[in-house]
C-alpha cells in the first residue's frame, strides 16, 4: 500500500495551497534525488550569491575604515582574494571529509565537541537570519539610490515583500526558487564584468600618478603615525571589511542538494565561488581607489563609482541603473542562502536534540518547512528592530561568520593532527587550517573589540540566550529517553509465548491495529495495554509503522532503502512475539515527511480489509505537562485520532507514562 495511492478529497484552501506552492513529491520515484539536485552552475548561482553579493556593502566597509588612508585600498584588495582563497581551499577540504554537509555546526561537533557544536550551530542559526536581513535591506538601499528620495519611505515595505516572496518561492523547493533567480545572477556577472574590467582598463595610465601620489602619503603616515599606526589602521579596515567573507560556507553547508557526484560538484560550485568573489571584491576596492570615490550620503559607493564609469557611454545612465538593480537583485537570491542553510542547520541540531525535533521534519515538497517559516519570521524581526539599517547589520552578521569559521578550521587542524599517523600527508593539509584560523580569529577579535558597544553586544546576547535554549531543550529530551529506557528494561523481560500461531490474519476477526514507531518499549507498552485492556477480544495484530523521511534520512535513494529495511525488520519481531501467544499478525508499513497523513492512509487501507478493526495510538504523559512539553513533543496522535475517527474509525490513545 502506498500513501500516493488514495487521493482524499481535498479541502478548498487546500487546492489553493496546493496551487501555489505545487504537489507533493513521490518520496518512492526512482530519479526524484536527481531531479532536485543541483548541477555546479545552479549550486553556484544559489549558493554563491551569498559570498558574491557580499562585495555589494564588504569592500565599502572597509574602503570608509580607511578614511584618509585610502592608499592602503590596494593592500586591503590583495589581502581579501588571498583570504577568499585560504577560506574556499580549507572548506574544499572539508567537502571531502563532510560529503553531505560539512558546515560549522558538523565540523564543530564531530572534530571538537558536542559544546563546540552548539556553540557553532547557535552563531550559524542567527548569522542566516541576519544573511536574509541584510542581504534585502542592502538591495533596497540600492535600488532606492535611484529613486527620488520621498521614496526612501517605501523601502521598509519593499524589503517585507520580499522576505513574503522569498518564503514563498523556498515553501515551493530550492530547485525552483533558484532557476527562477538565475537571470538576475547572470545580468549581475555581465555588469560588473563591465564596471570593473571598463574602470580598471581606462585609468590604466593613471597608475602612475596614483602610486607617486600614495607614496608620499606613505611617507606622512609613517612620519606621523609610524608604521605600527599604518598596520593598525589596515587591520581594522581589513576586519571590519569581514562581510566580504560570508557566505562561502553555504556550500559546504548544502552538500544534500548537490548532484552526484556530490564531491566534485560541491568543490567545482566553491571554486566558482572564489573566483568570483575575489575577482569582484578586490576588482572594486581597486576603482575605489583609481576613481577617488568618497561616501556620500544616501547613496551606496557602487552606485557612485557605476554612474561615474558609464558616465560618457551612449545610455550610460541606464546601464549604471541596470548594474546597480542586478546588484540589488542579487542580494535577494544571496538571502535565498539563508532560506536554504539555515534550515539545514537546524535540521541537523533538531536529529541531535538541541532544537524540537519537528524541525528534521520535510514537508511534502521535500522542504524543511519549519526551519524557512522560523528564519523568515526571525529575520523580519530583526529587519524592524535594525530600522533596516545595513550599518547596524553589518555589526551584527560579521561577529557570528567568523565565529563560526574559527572553530571550523580549528575542528580541522585538530582532525589531522590526531589523524597524523594515518595520512601522510597531514602536515600539508593542516597549513591551510591554521592560516584560515588565524585570519578568521583576527578577524573575529578586532570585529568584537571595535564594534562591541556599537551593537555587536546585540549578536553574543542573542547567540549566548539561543545556545542557552539549546541546553534546556537537549536536557529535556535526555530525561525523556531515561524515562523512555526505565520503560524498555521493564518491557525487556517480556517473555515468548508458548502457543505459535502461523496462521494468516482473519478479515472476520476482531482487529487491532498497533501504530509503532520500531521495536521499543514504547511499542511493547502500547501492544501490551491492548493485550491487558481487552483480554481475548481481538484475534488479530497488525502492527502498523511509518518510516518517516526527515533531512536525516533524505539523502540518497540508498538511505531510503535501509530505512524500510530497518522498519521491517523492527516490525517482524513484534508480529513474532503476538504469534507467539497464539495470535494472528501481520505487518503493514508505508514511507512519507507527513506521519500523520500517511498513517492515517494505511490505517483506512488496513479497515478496508479488516473492517472488524479499532486502532490504537501511543501518547507520552507527563507527570505535570507544560507549554514547553507540547512545543517539543509533536501532537501527532491526537492529530492521527481526529481523522480516523472523522472517517468513522474507532480510535484510542494509550497513555504511556515518563516519569519526569
Amino acid at each position: 500500500m502506498n500513501m500516493y495511492d488514495d487521493k482524499p478529497q481535498q479541502s478548498f484552501f487546500e487546492r489553493i495551497r496546493r496551487s501555489f506552492i505545487g504537489a507533493p513529491r513521490n518520496i518512492n520515484e526512482p530519479s526524484l534525488f536527481h531531479k532536485i539536485s543541483l548541477i555546479p552552475i545552479l549550486a553556484w548561482i544559489g549558493l554563491g550569491a551569498d559570498g558574491l553579493s557580499s562585495s555589494s556593502y564588504g569592500p565599502e566597509e572597509a574602503f570608509k575604515a580607511l578614511g584618509p588612508h585610502t592608499y592602503l585600498a590596494i593592500f586591503i584588495a590583495i589581502a581579501t582574494a588571498f583570504t577568499v582563497f585560504i577560506i574556499a581551499y580549507a572548506y574544499s577540504r572539508i567537502i571531502e571529509h563532510f560529503p553531505y554537509g560539512g558546515g560549522g555546526y558538523i565540523v564543530a561537533t564531530h572534530n571538537i565537541s558536542a559544546q563546540a557544536g552548539v556553540i557553532s550551530g547557535s552563531a550559524l542559526l542567527v548569522d542566516y537570519v541576519l544573511t536574509i536581513a541584510i542581504s534585502l535591506a542592502s538591495c533596497g538601499d540600492a535600488i532606492f539610490s535611484f529613486l527620488p528620495p520621498p521614496f526612501l519611505h517605501y523601502k521598509m515595505i519593499f524589503v517585507v515583500g520580499l522576505i513574503l516572496l522569498l518564503i514563498f518561492m523556498n515553501l515551493r523547493g530550492v530547485k525552483e526558487s533558484i532557476t527562477f533567480l538565475a537571470p538576475i545572477f547572470i545580468v549581475f556577472i555581465i555588469t560588473h564584468i563591465l564596471l570593473i574590467g571598463y574602470g580598471l582598463g581606462t585609468h590604466l595610465g593613471e597608475i602612475g600618478p596614483v602610486l607617486e601620489k600614495y607614496h608620499g602619503s606613505v611617507n606622512q603616515d609613517l612620519l606621523t603615525i609610524g608604521f605600527i599606526g599604518i598596520m593598525a589602521i589596515f587591520l581594522r579596515a581589513f576586519s571590519l571589511g569581514g562581510g566580504t567573507y560570508t557566505g562561502i560556507e553555504a556550500v559546504s553547508n548544502a552538500m544534500n542538494v548537490m548532484r552526484e557526484p556530490k564531491v566534485q560538484t560541491g568543490k567545482r560550485t566553491m571554486l566558482y565561488l572564489a573566483v568570483s568573489l575575489a575577482v569582484t571584491a578586490a576588482g572594486l576596492l581597486f576603482c575605489y581607489a583609481l576613481f577617488s570615490i568618497t561616501p556620500i550620503e544616501g547613496r551606496t559607493m557602487n552606485a557612485i563609482l557605476a554612474n561615474r564609469t558609464f558616465s560618457g557611454w551612449p545610455l550610460g545612465s541606464v546601464l549604471a541603473f541596470i548594474t546597480l538593480f542586478s546588484e540589488g537583485a542579487l542580494l535577494v537570491l544571496a538571502a535565498q542562502a539563508g532560506f536554504v542553510d539555515g534550515p539545514r542547520v537546524m535540521a541537523n541540531m533538531a536529529v541531535d536534540s538541541w532544537l524540537p525535533r519537528r524541525f528534521s521534519a520535510l514537508s511534502e515538497r521535500l522542504t524543511m518547512q519549519n526551519g524557512i517559516l522560523l528564519m523568515g519570521t526571525a529575520s523580519l524581526a530583526v529587519l524592524f528592530y535594525t530600522h533596516g539599517s545595513v550599518s547596524a547589520l553589518v555589526v551584527m552578521y560579521s561577529i557570528n561568520v567568523f565565529l563560526t569559521f574559527s572553530l571550523s578550521q580549528f575542528g580541522m587542524a585538530k582532525f589531522f593532527f590526531q589523524n597524523r599517523h594515518k595520512d601522510k600527508a597531514w602536515a600539508r593539509h593542516i597549513v591551510i587550517h591554521l592560516i584560515g584560523l588565524i585570519l578568521c580569529v583576527t578577524i573575529l577579535i578586532v570585529t568584537v573589540y571595535e564594534k562591541f558597544s556599537e551593537g555587536g553586544w546585540v549578536t553574543l546576547v542573542i547567540t549566548s540566550a539561543l545556545i542557552g535554549l539549546c541546553y534546556l531543550i537537549r536536557n529535556h529530551y535526555r530525561k525523556v529517553r531515561q524515562g523512555v529506557r526505565q520503560l524498555e528494561e521493564i518491557m525487556s523481560s517480556v517473555p515468548s509465548g508458548q502457543i505459535p500461531n502461523e496462521e494468516p490474519p482473519n478479515p472476520n476477526e476482531r482487529t487491532a491495529i498497533i501504530l509503532v514507531s520500531g521495536y521499543n518499549g514504547f511499542g511493547l507498552h502500547s501492544w501490551l495495554s491492548v493485550f491487558r485492556e481487552f483480554p481475548k477480544l481481538y484475534r488479530n495484530f497488525i502492527f502498523v509503522s511509518v518510516a518517516e523521511i526527515d533531512s536525516g534520512a533524505f539523502k540518497g535513494a540508498s538511505e531510503i532503502e535501509a530505512l524500510k529495511s530497518s522498519i521491517a525488520e523492527q516490525l517482524a519481531k513484534y508480529v513474532k512475539l503476538a504469534r507467539s501467544y497464539g495470535y494472528a499478525a501481520d505487518y503493514r508499513m508505508d514511507i512519507g515527511t507527513d506521519v500523520v497523513e500517511t498513517a492515517t492512509n494505511l490505517c483506512q487501507a488496513i479497515v478496508q480489509e479488516f473492517p472488524k478493526s479499532s486502532v490504537f495510538t501511543g501518547k507520552l504523559v507527563f507527570r505535570q505537562e507544560n507549554v514547553f512539553q507540547r512545543i517539543l513533543h509533536n501532537e501527532t496522535a491526537f492529530a492521527i485520532q481526529r481523522r480516523l475517527q472523522w472517517e468513522g474509525i474507532t480510535t484510542v490513545i494509550l497513555p504511556v507514562r515518563v516519569n519526569i
